[in-house]
């Protein structure tokens, strides 16, 4: 009878931890995904202004149509990627093709900015300055909902991982998810100074 009662309550002590960690990760992967929630907000933020600004600098941009257009594409591409890794953004391969078509439309705005500056007129304008202000605030708001998606990641992935974590994790389908890279890699080099 004893023996009973001391393998009844092990076997209840390891049904209440398989549950504790099946609730974490659940947990932990709700967090993930409400912050990629909110990089998805500003995302669309984002492309919500870039629009704009290409409109507001047609008129001064005549010459410079192409990088308007690559501007337009970049946008277009980083909007599909993201509706697709809003869809299940605990799939990695969405959400590595998100980062590279923000990455080129890091690109293509650079260039933009690159070409703007050489049309004093264009940066003079009231319009174009407030949309490149708001579109700048907007940037910062996505690096600061991308650390926080990317610390949710980091934190999912490393309990999933741990052991006896992993088994349970296996067998109810948590799989890993990547993080969200968003900078390009030219932004990992040292800046080059010639004098």
């Amino acid at each position: 009878m004893g023996t009973t009662v001391i393998g009844l309550i092990v076997i209840a002590v390891v049904v209440i931890y398989l549950v504790f960690i099946y609730n974490r990760l659940v947990s932990l992967r709700n967090q993930f995904k409400n912050g990629f929630a909110q990089i998805d907000v500003q995302l669309q933020r984002r492309h919500d202004l870039i629009p704009n600004l290409v409109e507001a600098a047609k008129a001064y941009l005549t010459h410079e149509q192409t990088t308007l257009t690559q501007v337009m594409e970049a946008r277009n591409n980083a909007v599909s990627a993201q509706k697709d890794a809003a869809r299940d953004p605990g799939d990695g391969t969405k959400i590595q093709r998100l980062g590279s078509a923000e990455n080129l439309l890091n690109k293509a705005l650079a260039n933009f900015y690159a070409v703007a500056e050489d049309y004093p007129e264009l940066k003079a304008n009231e319009t174009i300055q407030q949309l490149m202000e708001e579109l700048s605030s907007t940037e910062n708001r996505v690096a600061f909902a991308r650390q926080a998606y990317n610390d949710g990641v980091m934190s999912y992935n490393i309990f999933r991982e741990q052991f006896p974590n992993n088994i349970l994790a296996g067998m109810c389908a948590f799989k890993e998810t990547a993080q969200l890279e968003l900078e390009t890699p030219e932004a990992r080099q040292a800046p080059k100074v010639a004098f």
